[in-house]
């Protein structure tokens, strides 16, 4: 069963900061217990699943109920989610994923300094941009609404390698795409594949000469890449090493936004 300290000690590392307020990380792992939940559940049964004190959970939780995030049964004495979380998420009804994405590519063209674009994978085997963010420096320009066949560049192995397809088919599809310099098909594929093991794929000059793609897959409940988020930049700008540390972060946000839109029951391949 997992600690207190362990708990924490997961928390701080997933965010990168050791300064997190404790008993707000703990009320979000609650809520998020509570909402992978089959059903109700007891505070002791909470503070087992989330190694949180007894104590503490229960201090959280008739906090939450009193804000009407969590509903307690008092004939059963268990908790579930409350209304009150309606009220905090209606602002979200309506708006497309776009927009709800954007702060996080902000966030990344930030700390990165390159290009981040959203494409959305289209049912005509494209991949479309819909949303960017540019940093302050100099950085290639993808316009919103700039279409490509889904298997070029870094992109293109990311979902390659989900949509596993047959060596023929993947044969078939790629002599279709235009490069500057085309990668041969071993690389290629072996590429798409060990997206599956990292998360994240790189593109170097194959697409277009002089420019570096790094870039990582939004999945859904079937594991098919809905979203591809990229890092687009100048070559001479960034080394393999600097792209690598670029996908590595693409994909830790691209799992977070995934398990926020599209929820799975189970671990996906490439986390």
């Amino acid at each position: 069963m997992p600690t207190k300290k362990n708990t924490e000690e997961a928390n701080n590392k997933r965010t990168g900061s050791a300064k997190d307020v404790g008993a707000v990380v703990n009320a979000i792992q609650i809520l998020r217990h509570l909402a992978n939940a089959e059903g109700p559940e007891g505070a002791t049964a909470i503070a087992r699943a989330t190694g949180i004190s007894p104590s503490t959970t229960f201090n959280i939780l008739r906090t939450l109920s009193n804000e009407q995030l969590t509903s307690f049964d008092n004939e059963t004495k268990t908790y579930r989610l409350g209304l009150g979380l309606s009220e905090l998420a209606v602002s979200f009804i309506g708006r497309s994923y776009a927009d709800l994405i954007q702060p996080e590519l902000e966030r990344l063209s930030t700390s990165h300094h390159i290009l981040i674009t959203l494409w959305q994978v289209t049912d005509d085997a494209h991949i479309r941009v819909i949303a960017v963010s540019a940093p302050a420096v100099a950085h290639v320009n993808v316009a919103i609404g700039s279409r490509l066949p889904e298997l070029v560049g870094a992109a293109g192995r990311c979902i390659a390698g989900l949509r596993n397809l047959p060596e023929d088919e993947l044969r078939r599809r790629l002599t279709r795409v235009r490069w500057d310099s085309p990668p041969s098909f071993e690389e290629y594929r072996s590429d798409a594949a060990a997206t599956l093991e990292h998360g994240w794929a790189i593109d170097q000059d194959h697409l277009y000469r002089g420019v570096s793609m790094a870039a990582s897959a939004i999945i859904d409940h079937d594991r098919q890449p809905r979203f591809i988020i990229s890092g687009i930049g100048i070559s001479a700008q960034h080394n393999r090493e600097k792209l690598e540390h670029i996908g590595a972060s693409l994909h830790e946000t691209a799992r977070f936004i995934s398990r926020s839109l599209f929820p799975q029951s189970t671990t996906a391949p490439h986390e």
